[in-house]
């Protein structure tokens, strides 16, 4: 049979309709906006000459759909401020595009600054030093010195001594030589990767950090000598350790900076404490320790022990400084060098949950003090179990400023979540008093960016306002009395994109919505019952647009009400936003957050529901009309959602979900949260490589698999074909048993993202899918 020519002309080639072709086009020209929009990732600020004056630098980063890669800018701003009057900025004309680099760190003193450009595999990593007026000095290092440096947020550590004479860093150790083969046989002195005349073999497989790290080597530290070019490991760590977040210790009594202190997580991390690294990325239950080492360069003989040559047997040992502490990392010694301050999640070890309130410690740090010295730990802020209504629930810092610290040398400046916002606090180290200095009166979600003097450059923004970059100082009596905070705007040329998404947006409100617990269990703790929260974002008319629940993943993270390119973009086709943060999410107590380990799939789902009836209950939003969408444990619940509630949701997307606990414990880089999400307290005495057919039967009851047969939503979903947290085969199986069904189901597949599908092309898809999805079934 022939088809006709019109019919054709209705059908592009990728298979879509007419009215389907449009959509995606109509959408896509619309997330580009909101793709292209340039982000702050980093800002530093440092004083001139001038006291009134400060130049601050902005590190920015920007899609590049076409490249697909990420583009890295910088952009510089003179801050001036006198007295009371109004804060002025003079910014650069354009921003810099840095091509090829890897991450920018500026010296203490601000007039120098470290580029690095990490090669690709086999070849060398460059290290360019620059001054204010050209490049200084360009350090080549081969890859049999050590691989890239680490640039991501558990292990990179990049510090400059306070002379700026040494750099110490974390790079990728270099890979073990394989063995070389030829055609007689194996070649006992080996041969060069060029040799065209042998091949190398694979050699033993090695044990990686999981997810992001998998292609990756071992952490491992170095210091740079400026001067000479030279490159020196650090000795006397031990193999069974991989390092990270390190800084330089202050100066001894000589005035020389001779140590250097790090994180060390441990190796051996495996049930029963076999050797195996569970995955990394995302857990702070990782077992690490703050260590002490002596600079390389300080050790005896230190001139013949470079990389490129020997060891010295003389190489002093690693110091646990926190030995009594399961969990420690981010050290920051206070300006004067007198306090060593870090933040641990202990309770994240010891419960198994793979996030957790944080308590923050510090040591007294002696100028004479000797590595084999014993120092005592004290608690600055301690956990926060069960906070009053408005009060301060705790710690939970997902980073560190790499000088936190106001000029009184006492005060450290936080980032942290706050229920269902992100806050600024400071912290009186010697007190332990925690002051939010961020607006109380805000809904909106603050971030700390630098700190200059007593003065913090910060970020804000909501869910339906782009980032707006704000300067906070201490308002001040005429008798110099101190009394609260004030921010002011700072106008800068990234606004120019901002006040487009604006408009975009300009006919959405939010809120943060308080949830009561319906019957709570008598066997619940005291958080455990209270009320948890979910931001809403309505557009005009909200009754009559459909709405999107979207749940995050963890399922110990949290939705804050920041800005969100994707939730913007959902906002801007005409849906209500429901973004919940059910109980088990940190920023509401430790209580809260261990009412969750033994009943996701159930309490997580009821939450859910309940943030769904509230809403509805409210007048608010049309029941008939409802989307749900997540990512990981998020996806766990959306699949939950449409097989525990079938008739409640018209449409759902899931994103790399786990669907199938029972097949995942087999598969993934973290078996050990299928038995927290699934046993609770209880999962770290059960935790084996070879669970029991009980187990196995439990993780199945606890899956959304359990409920497939009564699915009738048509469900999107978007798997990275290389993600090692929840592995294809969890959302495949999934949707093939859905399809056996009979059920409506769309899978897209990205073969080189891994958990997050972050590469920009991929990301970009997505997310237009889903809004395209949705936008067919929720007319």
């Amino acid at each position: 049979m022939q088809v006709s020519e019109p019919a054709l002309k209705k059908q592009d080639p990728s298979g879509m309709d007419a009215m389907m072709s449009e959509e995606y086009a109509s959408q896509s020209k619309l997330f580009q906006e909101f793709t292209c929009a340039p982000s702050i990732d980093n800002a530093w600020v440092s004083k001139t000459c001038n006291g009134d004056r400060s130049t601050a630098m902005f590190s920015i980063s920007q899609a590049d759909l076409l490249a697909n890669n990420t583009r890295k800018c910088i952009l510089y701003s003179h801050i001036m401020r006198h007295g009371t009057s109004p804060l002025e900025c003079q910014w650069s004309p354009f921003p810099i595009e840095m091509t090829g680099v890897s991450v920018v760190i500026p010296s203490p003193s601000g007039s120098k600054l470290l580029v690095v450009r990490n090669g690709e595999k086999g070849s060398s990593t460059k290290l360019q030093i620059v001054d204010q007026s050209h490049v200084e000095k360009e350090i080549c290092i081969d890859q049999s010195i050590h691989g890239p440096l680490y640039t991501d947020e558990w292990f990179q550590g990049i510090s400059w001594n306070q002379e700026e004479t040494f750099i110490a860093y974390i790079a990728e150790e270099s890979p073990r030589p394989k063995p070389a083969f030829d055609f007689v046989g194996y070649r006992k002195e080996g041969s060069s990767e060029k040799d065209c005349n042998s091949w190398r073999g694979q050699a033993e497989w090695e044990e990686n950090w999981g997810e992001t790290y998998s292609k990756k080597g071992r952490p491992s530290l170095f210091v740079l000598d400026i001067a000479s070019g030279g490159v020196c490991a650090a000795r006397g760590i031990a193999k069974s350790l991989s390092v990270g977040q390190v800084v330089w210790a202050p100066p001894s009594s000589s005035g020389r900076q001779t140590h250097l202190v790090f994180v060390g997580w441990l190796e051996h991390n495996g049930f029963q404490n076999t050797p195996r690294k569970l995955g990394i990325k995302y857990c702070s239950n990782r077992p690490c320790s703050l260590y002490a080492i002596r600079c390389p360069f300080e050790e005896p003989n230190a001139d013949n022990a470079l990389v490129s040559g020997g060891k010295s047997d003389s190489a002093s040992v690693a110091t646990n400084l926190t030995p009594s502490i399961s969990r420690a990392f981010f050290p920051r010694f206070s300006k004067d060098g007198k306090l060593l301050v870090f933040l641990s999640s202990k309770c994240a070890v010891d419960s198994g949950a793979h996030n957790a309130t944080d308590s923050l410690h510090k040591i007294n740090w002696a100028s004479d003090w000797k590595i084999d010295e014993h120092l005592d730990v004290t608690d600055v802020v301690p956990l926060v179990m069960c906070p009053e209504d408005g009060c301060f629930p705790g710690l939970y810092c997902s980073s560190m400023l790499s000088d936190p610290w106001l000029s009184n040398h006492c005060t450290m400046v936080l980032t942290s979540a706050w229920r269902s916002t992100q806050v600024i606090l400071s912290v009186d180290v010697l007190s332990g008093e925690v002051t939010r200095i961020s607006p109380e009166n805000s809904d909106y979600s603050w971030s700390a960016l630098a700190v200059n003097g007593n003065d913090v450059l910060s970020v804000s923004s909501s869910p339906i306002d782009p980032p707006q970059i704000s300067y906070g100082y201490q308002a001040s009596t005429e008798d110099h009395q101190t009394h609260g905070w004030v921010w002011e705007e700072v106008t800068s040329p990234l606004m120019a994109g901002s006040n487009k998404l604006k408009d975009l947006l300009s006919h959405h409100k939010f809120s943060i919505l308080k949830i009561p617990v319906t019957n709570p269990s008598d066997e619940l703790s005291n958080g455990g019952q209270l009320p948890f929260e979910a931001i809403f974002v309505s557009c005009e008319d909200s009754l009559q647009k459909p709405t999107v629940l979207i749940l995050h993943g963890g399922p110990h993270s949290t939705s804050v009400s920041s800005y969100s390119k994707s939730s913007a973009f959902l906002a801007s086709l005409g849906f209500n936003l429901l973004i919940v943060n059910y109980r088990g999410t940190p920023g509401f107590g430790e209580e809260a957050l261990q009412s969750l380990p033994g009943k996701v799939g159930s309490q997580d789902v009821q939450d859910c529901l309940m943030a769904l009836d509230y809403v509805i209950n409210e007048g608010l939003i049309d029941a008939s009309k409802v989307a749900v969408v997540g990512i990981s444990h998020g996806g766990f619940l959306t699949t939950h959602l449409i097989g525990q509630a079938p008739d409640r949701f018209a449409v759902a997307a899931a994103r790399n979900p786990v669907c199938n606990l029972s097949l995942m414990i087999g598969t993934t880089d973290i078996p050990d949260w299928c038995y927290a999400v699934a046993c609770g307290t209880e999962a770290k005495h059960l935790a084996s490589e070879s669970p029991s057919l009980d187990h196995i039967r439990l993780f199945y009851q606890k899956s959304p698999i359990a409920h497939i047969s009564k699915v009738k939503a048509p469900l999107l979903m978007l798997l990275g074909g290389a993600d090692l947290r929840v592995p294809v085969s969890n959302g495949l199986q999934y949707a093939r048993a859905l399809r056996e069904r009979g059920g409506d189901i769309k899978i897209m597949m990205f073969p080189e993202d891994i958990h997050e599908i972050n590469i920009p092309r991929s990301d970009f898809e997505s997310f237009l899918s889903i809004g395209v999805w949705f936008k067919k079934y929720l007319k």
